[in-house]
Order: structure tokens, then sequence, then C-alpha cells
């Protein structure tokens, strides 16, 4: 298989000599949950270290502490663990660097390259030009070393407000690249830090700590998606003009973007705030959490991120690619059960009352290492409601009046009658079983047409289950420029009272099965003693119609 881009790099790197041993860095700001985005981040960051021996650091670029919270920081760590990965003792912050970017920063002004503004923001962007037209140099650009120096120190000695100066570096305004027009280096925040608590008053901007931190790790790759792109020149000035102890390259790639998805942490961070999800584990989620959550495994998602690959062109993936990942790896792996969502009651009339019968039935047909189950069968079953049609169309093979079937792993059973109430809705069937049959198969040869899963009554587990569709209707979200009414009204559908087959009992949660005939299915934290509750993680093929 040929090697993508990234890799090509490293290895020419080798073999070169110009690096000894990968060292790789996921850098997450811990400002929200992690999403699929970031998982194909993490599997190439910590992929390619285990590839080629060498070791991926973890580190959160902290350097916001408006937006950050020990929260998302703990719940980054827990979804990097889960998808299979391990930092070791290689966990760091940016703010573990604070003291040595202040003295690079120190080190700037005092070769003039770098000056405290005092303009406000809404003036520095008016200052900073167009694509089209270069910016125009701050009237304080010239500021003496030593004047920067002395409002530097106070800056940090916390004299100033918010927003009365800023640290910028001294470039080119008239820089085709607007990153490069004298960028800003530190900001003033009389807020406290989730680490370091009340003992700055001023933080780094994120590009001026992100290389000088890969520098002091000694990371020799990296990799970041194609947005900063544009960065890279900054990047590269701050590894130049600051006496760092190494010097790494950043190398871009594209981000993954998803159809019927939006990924933009401040888009998701509006759906948990408004209510149209019930929070950032939410099943209808692309975050990790909430694709944990709906059943999804970490070998699922390790195997999507590298079917979709490494590239530097932009492209829009097909979420059924990501569904497909997970039914392969279901299927391999998720015991089956029988459940029944829309139960309809069966009385089976040559079954005396009172008498159970025990099959064993695989639970894996994939695996026989996963052994077997003994599955209850009664008088009283449930079936599916779709199961059965009194007035069947011509292609329709399931049960009807008259109508012979297989009830999986136990005996072929007949519709001899009807019940309705009294507003002539079918409410219970009558049926028989042929006894000839028990397992499955008949002396004679017969096949029915049709094969279908089942319950018994008097030992079914009864349950919530939650059945999931797309978050948003059409597959460019936000094309329309208001995301929010792309919303599906029908991406959630509740179903209570399904039946399943008592071996679920006490499953913990995020223990997953398939459902036979229906999709595969993950027991949800809010399941509590008998009270348990289902998400359908995917169906068995393709994907619901909206709405359906």
């Amino acid at each position: 298989m040929p090697l993508d881009f990234i890799r090509e790099i490293v290895e020419d790197d080798l073999r070169s000599g110009r690096v000894s041993t990968v060292i790789t860095r996921f850098p997450p700001e811990p400002n929200g949950y992690l999403h699929i985005g970031h998982a194909k981040s993490i599997c190439l960051n910590f992929g390619i270290a285990l590839e080629y021996g060498g070791r991926c650091n973890l580190r959160f670029d902290d350097t916001n502490p408006l937006k950050e919270d020990v929260e998302y920081a703990l719940a980054i760590e827990n979804d990097v663990r889960w998808l299979g990965f391990d930092w070791g003792v290689h966990h760091y912050h940016a703010s573990d660097y604070f003291e040595q970017l202040y003295a690079w920063a120190e080190s700037l002004i005092e070769r003039g390259l770098a000056f405290v503004d005092s303009c406000n923001a809404e003036e520095i962007r008016a200052m900073r030009g167009t694509l089209t037209e270069p910016g125009q140099e701050s009237p304080h650009r010239n500021r003496s070393a030593g004047e920067n120096l002395d409002l530097f120190r106070r800056m940090r000695a916390g004299e100033f407000p918010d927003g009365a100066h800023v640290l910028r570096a001294k470039i080119d305004m008239a820089s085709p690249n607007i990153n490069m027009r004298d960028p800003v280096l530190y900001r003033i925040r009389h807020t406290a830090h989730h680490r370091t608590g009340d003992a700055w008053r001023i933080y780094p901007m994120y590009d001026y700590a992100h290389p000088l931190s890969d520098a002091i790790e000694g990371i020799t790759h990296s990799l970041c998606t194609m947005e900063y792109e544009d960065h890279r020149p900054l990047y590269d000035w701050l590894i130049e003009n600051c006496p760092v102890p190494a010097r790494p390259h950043q190398y871009e790639f594209a981000r993954l973007n998803l159809n019927y998805t939006v990924m933009s942490k401040r888009k998701l961070l509006r759906l948990v705030e408004e209510g149209h999800v019930r929070g950032w584990d939410d099943p209808r989620m692309p975050t990790i959490a909430g694709l944990r959550r709906r059943g999804m495994t970490p070998a699922a998602i390790r195997d999507f991120a590298d079917r979709v690959g490494v590239a530097k062109r932009e492209n829009v993936i097909d979420v059924a690619l990501l569904e497909h990942c997970v039914r392969d790896d279901l299927n391999r792996t998720a015991p089956r059960l029988m459940g029944v969502l829309r139960p309809l009651r069966v009385v089976i009339e040559n079954v005396p009352e009172g008498e159970t019968e025990w099959f064993d039935t695989p639970n894996n047909p994939e695996d026989a290492s996963m052994g077997t189950r003994r599955v209850p069968f009664s008088r009283v079953i449930y079936i599916e409601r779709d199961d059965f049609m009194e007035e069947p169309p011509k292609k329709f093979f399931r049960l009807a009046p008259g109508r012979e079937v297989r009830l999986r792993s136990a005996y072929f059973l007949t519709c001899t009658g009807v019940v309705k109430d009294e507003a002539g809705e079918i409410v219970e069937l009558r049926a028989t079983i042929d006894p000839a049959t028990r397992g499955g198969d008949a002396p004679d040869g017969r096949r029915p047409k049709s094969t279908l899963h089942w319950v018994s009554a008097a030992h079914a587990v009864d349950c919530e289950v939650r059945l999931y569709d797309r978050l948003f209707r059409s597959e460019t979200p936000e094309e329309s420029g208001d995301f929010l009414a792309d919303l599906n009204p029908h991406s959630l559908e509740v179903v209570t009272h399904a039946k399943l087959e008592p071996s679920v009992r006490g499953a913990a949660p995020l223990t997953r099965y398939q459902f036979e005939r229906l999709g595969y299915f993950c027991v949800d934290a809010d399941s509590e003693g008998e009270a348990m509750v289902f998400n359908r993680t995917v169906t068995l093929k393709g994907f619901l119609v909206l709405g359906s």
C-alpha cells in the first residue's frame, strides 16, 4: 500500500538523518469536547509515532483561560485513551512553559522584534489591511526597547485593564500574508487559569505558544490541518528568532469534513447550550463522547480514519463510510440478541400454559468462539408488529393468517387467528407450532420463506430504545447560512416498552449487541437496574430515510 505524503516525509527525514527519533504531538485546546475530526488527527499523530518507534505527546495548548475548563481537559484525556492511545509520561501543557515563553518575549523586545501596542482591538483590526491592501503601522510601533520592556513588565504585573495593551511581533505590515502583519503575541487577561490560578495577568496567543512549545518538547513533525498553512510563516519566524532548543517543522494535511454534520466547536456549543441536543455526549453529536455513547467502537473509528487517509486536498467524506466501518466491526464482535421494538402478542395454542423450553443459539455466527446462549420459549411470545399483515401484498412473505414462518432457533409457527379491539386494531394473534420442527428445521424438508425474531413474554425484559437518525436534514447544513434551520425534527424517536430476551439483563453501559434483523444497539448510561435504555448505533444496512 503506498505511503501518504506525511509518512513519505517522515521516512525521508529518518533516511537522511534529519531526525533520529520521530516525536509528534496531539495539541488540543481544552475549550470543548473532541469530535470525529480530532479523531483523525489523534490517529495520525499517535499512529505515526507508533509506526516509526517514536512517541506522541499529549499537550494542552491552554492559553485562553476565558474558554478553558478542567471538564474539557479530562474529557479529552478520556477520549484519547478510549481510542486506544497512550502518551505515557509525555503529558504536557503550554502553561508549563509560561515563564519560558515570557522570557523569549522579552528577548524579542530587546532585539527590536516585538513592541507593546496601546491601540484597542478595533483599531488594530482596522490597520491590519485586507487581502489586496497592505496594513498600516501602529503609531506605537517604534517605541524604544526600554519603554516596551517597561510596559510589558507592567502588563505582567497587572497594572493595566484588559485590552489596554498587547504585545505584537514587529514583522511586516505590507506582507501579503495577513498573519505576518505584526501579529499579536500577548494580551492582558485578568482571568484565573485552571492550572496556574492567578499567577498571570497576561497570556500568550496560540500562534505564539504553539510553535515554541513544539520546540521545547523537541517535536520533529508538527502536524496541523490545512487552515494553519497560512500560519506556517509565523511558526517559522518564531522558531528562527527565539533561542529555542530544537527546530520543529510544521506540515499540513486536509481536515476531516463529513456530510450531514457540523464540526465547528462554536456551533456544537450552540447545539448544547440552546438545548437542541442533550449534551456534548448526545449520540447524535459528532463528538467522540457522543459516538462512544451511541455505541461506536474505537476500532471502527480507527479503521475509518485509516480509510479516509491523509491528503492535502479538502474534500467531504460521506458519513456512510463511518457507518460501514462500524457495521463491519460490530458484525464481527457484537453478540446477537432477539429484541422486539413494537411488540405484537402471539398466543401459541398448542403450547401448555406455564411451560418453558430453552433453546441454545449462537452468540455470533461470525465467531464460534463467542459460544451460545439459552433463550426461553413459552406459550405467549412477542413478534414485531410489522412482521404481520392481515391482508398481505404479493411480495410480503412474513406472517399472515394461515401462513407458516420460522421462529429463529425454535419452531415453525402458523397464524390461526386474529384478535382485535373495539376500534378494529389488531391486539393479539393466535397460532400453533409444529413440534416436529424444534430447532428450526422440518423433517420433510419444507422451508418457510421468512424467519422471524421473537421474545418469550414471560421472560421479556421491558426497556426503552432510542432510535437515532441524522441530526441534520441536508448534506451541507451550513450552506443556507443558518445551520439550526436544517435540524432534523425526526433525529430521535423514543420507543418505550420494547421487549428483549432475558440474557441482556444486567448488561453494563456501552455493552453492544446486534438486535437480530433490526440493527446494532448499545446499553445507555441512563439505564438503572431493570429499567434498561438502549441506543441504536446503526441500522443493519444503509441508513434510514429521514423521518422514517
